[in-house]
């Protein structure tokens, strides 16, 4: 549901049978969303990124947790986010999401800072965006109105 997403692979797919847990490792492949001034370095001129996400979907307990690192400039930088959806203290019709990320990237002299700060700006859009289109599906799939 992201523009920038060329295609996913679900490479692995299992459940826990005890505790109904669902288990997936995905393989995505996104465009380059580096600014092209940044992509005057060899080693950001690429075409694409590959991410790796990891979920667990736990149905009984009504949450799922997400963790995400990029495949891509591994020599280089590591990109790492985990987001977990659950069921409101407060209220069982909202979710809570809570997501954090960590950014390091090395070998690319002074523009380590310029390309963390770029990294970190991309993680909080990705943020939002992800909110939007959980949103999105939640109401397509229970129809519930969404609080404004």
């Amino acid at each position: 549901m992201d523009k920038n997403v060329i295609s996913v692979k679900t490479v692995e797919e299992k459940r826990d049978v005890s505790t109904g847990i669902i288990y997936r490792k995905r393989i995505a492949v996104c465009q380059n969303v580096v600014p092209e001034i940044l992509r005057k370095v060899s080693i950001l001129k690429v075409l694409s990124i590959q991410l790796e996400e990891e979920s667990w979907l736990n149905p009984q307990e009504r949450n799922m947790a997400i963790r995400s690192h990029c495949l891509t400039w591994t020599q280089y930088a590591s990109m790492k986010e985990e987001s977990v959806f659950r069921e409101s203290m407060e209220n069982p019709n909202w979710t809570e999401f809570i997501q954090r990320g960590r950014i390091s990237i090395t070998g690319a002299g002074f523009l380590n800072c310029i390309l963390e700060t770029f990294a970190s700006t991309f993680l909080r859009q990705g943020a939002q965006k992800g909110i939007r289109i959980m949103e999105m599906l939640l109401k397509e799939q229970c129809g519930a109105p969404l609080a404004e």
